[in-house]
């Protein structure tokens, strides 16, 4: 088999053949930038990689020749078209950026890219080095200038201009680091310290629990168990929706026969892993259902494969969801689903969720264990010391919650628990 140029093929103890990117010692002393690195024993992932390699190599090879560097796919070797593409192949794009986040980074690298300067150019086209602190806070003022007729004339994109500012100086701190000599010396990141205007943030909308069961009963009703089972989840046990759609959480985590009692939740974002009592049972052997509704909502859920959120196709298999597709699916039936709110999502449901521990008054701790916003551990350590923590949250949630149900059952019945204590206790005397 032809192999790519500046791969070198290896025989590894296991049989197998090892393939190496290696760049030859004469370019090396040039100071090529493109680094060696190991391509693994399958073929065609190796000829994959190794083609973007060279062209990185080709770039810059031509660059250094004095020679131009154009097209898309290849953008001139040194400026900020070069700078997002290295971004996007960069480590901590691929394995940091969600993906259902990288259309958002797609289009504020595109954003960035396509301000045209004075002279008539874009700023993707300039080189990396050419863009001073003074360009960026000149740029800033561009990003938060309003574009489109969707907003109205003087209106400012202070968010859009934070995030556009935070993706720049987060692809600058990257890639500077992979390749320092295509960066001033004196400012390596001209992105720290822009000052960015004040704005009033907006509170994330959060839906209540009445909310959210409304939703999950017209969403059964309408034949979308997944819908229903999604929105629960996010609520009850707070799991991001994007990995519950994204099948983070299995049959194999509820109620398995090694932890009856238990749900496990991952948090991909953390790393952790969440194990909520689903009940307790006291001395007298007398059960407390903790998520009664939630489970009988679980309970209507087909069991398409591991992963709880599955959708049937019409050959009879079942795949993932689409993130994007389930989300249209929520959108359809808020709109016809009588009590729900316009901005419910499966977002807001979670936010729902988290208010709801804020109003239950858990501590710091006993709100942090069941939402596993902390640093990430072994699961084993974790769940050693958050254990009884997360039932003595779950308990309190639970009592917040039956409190609440209490009150607005005295109040729809129109008495006054006080007044009638005082009566009964006239009538004993």
């Amino acid at each position: 088999m032809e192999l790519p140029r500046h791969v070198i093929p290896k025989p590894l103890a296991s049989g197998k053949t090892g393939y190496y990117y290696n760049v030859p010692t004469k370019y090396r002393a040039l100071k090529c930038p493109v680094s060696n690195e190991p391509l693994g024993t399958d073929y065609a992932l190796m000829k994959a990689r190794a083609k973007v390699l060279n062209e990185q190599f080709d770039e810059w090879d031509q660059a250094r020749k004095g020679l131009p560097v154009s097209g898309v796919s290849a953008p001139r070797y040194g400026s900020v078209d070069w700078l997002f593409r290295e971004y996007k192949i960069s480590k901590a794009y691929l394995e940091k950026v969600a993906e259902r986040s990288r259309s958002d980074y797609e289009w504020a690298m595109d954003e960035i890219c396509n301000v045209i300067t004075k002279s008539g150019d874009r700023v993707g086209s300039r080189l990396v080095k050419t863009i001073s602190p003074r360009a960026a806070d000149k740029l800033y003022d561009k990003f938060i200038t309003a574009k489109g007729k969707k907003l109205p004339a003087g209106k400012q994109r202070l968010r859009t201009g934070e995030k556009l500012v935070g993706l720049c100086r987060k692809a600058w701190r990257v890639v500077h680091r992979l390749y320092p000599e295509e960066f001033p010396d004196d400012v390596p990141n001209p992105w720290d310290g822009v000052t960015l205007k004040k704005r009033a943030k907006d509170k994330k909308p959060a839906v209540t629990r009445e909310e959210v069961y409304a939703f999950a009963q017209g969403a059964l009703e309408a034949g979308y168990p997944e819908a229903a089972a999604t929105a629960v989840i996010c609520f009850e046990w707070l799991q991001r929706p994007e990995n519950v759609v994204a099948g983070y959480i299995t049959w194999a985590d509820y109620r398995s026969p090694s932890a009856p009692s238990i749900i496990r939740v991952a948090h991909h974002k953390t790393g952790t892993i969440a194990p909520h009592p689903l009940e307790e049972i006291d001395a007298q052997g007398n059960a407390t259902r903790f998520y009664a509704d939630a489970e009988e909502i679980l309970a209507k859920l087909p069991r398409l494969g591991l992963p709880m959120i599955l959708h049937k196709q019409k050959d009879g298999t079942a795949k993932p969801w689409r993130y994007s597709s389930l989300n249209h699916v929520v959108t359809r039936l808020r709109k016809k689903i009588e009590g729900v709110p316009p901005y419910f999502t499966l977002d807001a449901c979670r936010h729902g969720g988290l208010t709801e521990l804020e109003e239950a008054e858990l501590t710091d701790g006993q709100g942090r264990a069941l939402s596993t916003h902390r640093t990430q551990q072994s699961y084993e350590g974790y769940a050693k010391r958050t254990a009884k923590r997360m039932l003595s949250a779950t308990r309190k949630r639970y009592a917040h919650r039956l409190a609440n149900e209490i009150a607005t059952s005295v109040q729809n019945d129109g008495v006054d628990p006080v007044q009638n204590e005082n009566s009964e206790v006239v009538k004993s005397a």
